[in-house]
């Protein structure tokens, strides 16, 4: 290594502790981490109270790299665009690579990942959504069936059997059988364990990753993610076996999927998209839907004008016609405002210097697009804490405002299908029951794996059925 070397090494460690980043927070970042695991919307606010719009934190484990939060929209638009070439996916999302799989397009980079978003894509948009839906109102009535007067319910443990079982039907495309029990027990179990912070926080934290046996938490998970790999990688094999890759189902289209070489997934692919899949789709959707029905009941208004719309319908079960009234679509829109999919968009690691609004950011820094914050901006949302759907009728607003699946070349490639689930889902349960709420008292949001669902469980009496 040469002196010219030495001293270019030397200045860009200069440039770097000369580059303040904006608002650090001086905290220990394991209290930071611990802080943002137990208590994330809490912790989010106090920053954004604190410094605004942008603020830095260390929450990605020991050794963390500076994550920088935005959640003015022009930060947003600037992060959003930077050229893949210049951002790094990997190493901001390491966390959850334990269980999305090293092949999930969580992970992947500029050209791996277009080849997968092209191969992904087509399933969850345009006519082939539209195959769901009749599926999507069978399984939420099956689910439901034995409902009746004076059945009291927790919203938060039926949303998650409801959007396994779509999961398991529409994306698997299996819904019978020893075979199929086994998968829905298992995983329902490990996404059961995943919610809980206890369990969740392994995986920010590298050194608890110690196989000792079924015994220690790591080994337990480990076993279990075999045992579901197991029966998945099962499924592919009898699929490819039987040449069963013409069904409507989302694997029998992902396998039958070429991509501009002709290529098709290898299994290891297959097996990583189903689960990362599975897991940002299952409990995600619940939450939202749990909350949809708390804010919904909680909001006489809301819910008088939203069954207003439900009951032209009449007796119609088309999905296509539910999916395109209007208020049900801001309702929707509004209590993913308020509590989306997920709190932020995908981090990306800054590989050179990049510029958002005036400021200079440093290879190894994380940008972490906020949306539940820019959610909650007054100068865009007056009376952001409020619920209030005709928002989404009266004004539109731009991407870098209201984005709750994330937006740019990450953003979820199933925003139009989970959109098309939650307006379903309430469309058939709300014309099909009267419901009230077991709990007048006020919810306050807890996190619960990767999502934040209402505290207590949102408890529901049906009062009357449709039938009745």
């Amino acid at each position: 290594m040469n002196s010219r070397t030495i001293n270019s090494d030397y200045l860009r460690q200069a440039i770097k502790l000369i580059m303040k980043l904006p608002n650090e927070i001086c905290t220990p970042a394991w209290l930071q981490t611990l802080q943002l695991i137990a208590q994330p919307t809490k912790f989010l606010e106090t920053c954004a109270a604190k410094y605004g719009d942008i603020f830095t934190v260390r929450v990605l484990g020991f050794n963390s790299p500076p994550l920088v939060f935005f959640s003015h929209p022009q930060a947003i638009s600037d992060c959003f665009a930077i050229p893949a070439k210049q951002l790094d996916f990997q190493q901001a999302t390491h966390v959850f690579k334990p269980l999305f799989g090293e092949s999930s397009i969580v992970f992947q980079d500029e050209r791996s990942h277009n080849r997968q978003r092209q191969l992904l894509m087509p399933p969850f948009h345009g006519d082939r959504l539209k195959n769901y839906g009749q599926l999507i109102c069978e399984i939420t009535k099956n689910a439901t069936k034995n409902w009746i007067t004076g059945t009291k319910i927790s919203m938060q443990k039926i949303m998650p059997d409801i959007t396994l079982e779509i999961i398991l039907q529409v994306i698997f495309g299996i819904n019978s059988g020893v075979h199929d029990q086994r998968l829905n027990r298992y995983l329902s179990s490990l996404l059961e364990d995943i919610t809980k912070p206890l369990y969740s926080s392994l995986f920010f934290f590298p050194p608890l990753q110690q196989d000792f046996g079924t015994w220690s938490p790591w080994g337990d998970f480990q076993r279990r993610r075999e045992q579901i790999d197991n029966l998945i990688y099962a499924e592919i094999s009898a699929r490819r076996w039987q040449n069963n890759a013409v069904g409507t189902n989302i694997l029998s289209l992902l396998m039958s999927a070429r991509d501009e070489n002709g290529q098709q997934m290898t299994d290891k692919e297959l097996r990583d998209q189903l689960i990362s899949l599975l897991l940002l789709g299952y409990e995600t959707t619940a939450s939202v839907l749990t909350w949809a029905f708390y804010l919904i009941h909680s909001h006489p208004d809301v819910k008088n004008q939203l069954m207003q719309e439900l009951n032209v319908l009449g007796d119609t079960t088309n999905p296509e016609e539910i999916a395109r009234l209007p208020y049900l679509n801001a309702v929707c829109q509004e209590t993913l405002r308020i509590y989306p999919i997920a709190l932020i968009c995908t981090p990306r690691m800054v590989k050179e210097t990049v510029e958002i609004i005036g400021n200079k950011f440093t290879s190894g820094t994380v940008l972490v697009p906020c949306i539940y914050l820019a959610h909650r901006r007054f100068e865009t949302y007056p009376e952001p804490q409020n619920y209030q759907p005709k928002r989404f009728i009266q004004q539109k607003f731009s991407p870098y405002e209201y984005l709750p699946f994330g937006g740019g070349y990450r953003g979820c490639i199933g925003a139009a299908f989970s959109m098309y689930e939650m307006k379903l889902v309430l469309a058939t349960l709300l014309t099909q029951f009267q419901l009230i709420l077991a709990d007048k008292c006020p919810v306050y949001p807890v996190r619960r794996g990767i999502t934040i669902v209402p505290s207590g469980g949102v408890p529901m009496i049906v009062t009357k059925k449709s039938a009745e």
